[in-house]
Order: structure tokens, then sequence, then C-alpha cells
């Protein structure tokens, strides 16, 4: 069931299936947050990442609650977006040779993930208010701002040496003399010069 399925039709269908949807996506990301550890060769990111792996497990628990105290099934409906999200990660990460690159790409990767958890339950906590959910809207208020949280511990990693790192990796441009150089080289080989 789809957001747009014709089995949604009241808000109350909405909240639900919206709540099964991060609760899908809260185990995918259990499950793909230790590949992402092994891949990651900064200190510092692997423990933000064991300690996000950690959070997630009692995200989950309180998206059981959550599901008790609106008297149904805690379990999962397949969400096509976090499992898009989580495939590119894998498939960038599995592109990038360089360790301080993958490590600005595992965070981009983390981030994208974030944004989409921070959006869901933003909006599950408004409809949880909406319904008179409270005890409901306060649990998942909780997820969010844990959300909203790593996030931001992702962001200051990222600024303050991830990415400088990454950027020190760069192959500096050659200068006009190594390009009249190279283009003299080609020429002599006897392949035409490009540029």
């Amino acid at each position: 069931m789809g957001w747009f399925s014709s089995d949604i039709k009241t808000v109350d269908d909405l909240f639900l299936h919206s709540l099964q949807d991060i609760y899908y996506a809260e185990h995918r990301i259990e499950k793909a947050l230790p590949k992402m550890v092994a891949k990651a060769s900064d200190a510092e990111l692997k423990r933000g990442f064991n300690a996000h792996l950690k959070q997630t497990k009692g995200q989950i628990k309180r998206l059981d609650q959550a599901f008790r105290k609106l008297k149904k099934k805690p379990h999962g409906t397949q969400c096509p977006a976090i499992d898009g999200i989580i495939e590119e990660a894998e498939e960038i990460a599995g592109e990038v040779e360089d360790k301080m690159v993958l490590n600005a790409a595992l965070i981009a990767a983390a981030q994208a993930v974030e944004h989409y958890e921070i959006t869901r339950y933003g909006t599950l906590v408004a409809w949880a208010r909406l319904l008179g959910h409270r005890d409901v809207a306060k649990l998942l208020n909780t997820n969010l701002n844990e959300e909203k949280a790593t996030d931001k511990k992702l962001n200051t990693i990222a600024k303050r040496k991830i990415n400088k790192k990454a950027l020190a990796r760069r192959k500096p441009r050659p200068d006009q003399t190594e390009r009249a150089e190279n283009a003299f080289l080609t020429a002599a080989a006897g392949v035409p010069a490009l540029g």
C-alpha cells in the first residue's frame, strides 16, 4: 500500500501507513549501518556510526511502543524511498577507492538517510498530535530530535575535518607549462593533442 493507494481513506490510515513506513526504514538502516562502520576509515566517524546504530535500536523500541499504544501489531511496509537511498549509498561506497573521499561519501549518504527520517518523523509527530495520540507523538518526537542531532553531528564532522581531508586528495591541475609539455609529447608520439 503506497501513499496514494485506494486503501488510504482517512488521516488515520495515512498515519498508520507512515508509521509502518518508518518502522521498515529503521530496520533497513539498522542493517545498513554496520556496513558503513566497516567502510569508514576515520575513527570518529566509525564511533558516530556505531552510536547511531545503538540509537536506531532505541528508536525501533520506541516505534514498537507507539504501535502498542495504538493497539496495532508492529510491522513495516516496504519503503521504496529508503531502499533507494540505501542502495545508492552502497553503490557509491563501492565505487570510491580513496578512503578519505569514501568517508565524505559515507557522511553524505548518512545525511540523506537522516533527512528522510527527519521528514517522516516530523510529519508523524504532527499527525499524532492532530489525531490526539499525545503519548505516541512524544515517542516520535524523541526519535525526531535524535535524528536532528545525528544530522548536526555528521555535518560538524564533515565540515571540521572529513571534507577537508577528502579535498586534499584532489589531484592538482597541470599548470600551463605542464599542459604544453603534455601536448608536445602527445604530438611527438603521433597522437593529436587535446586541449
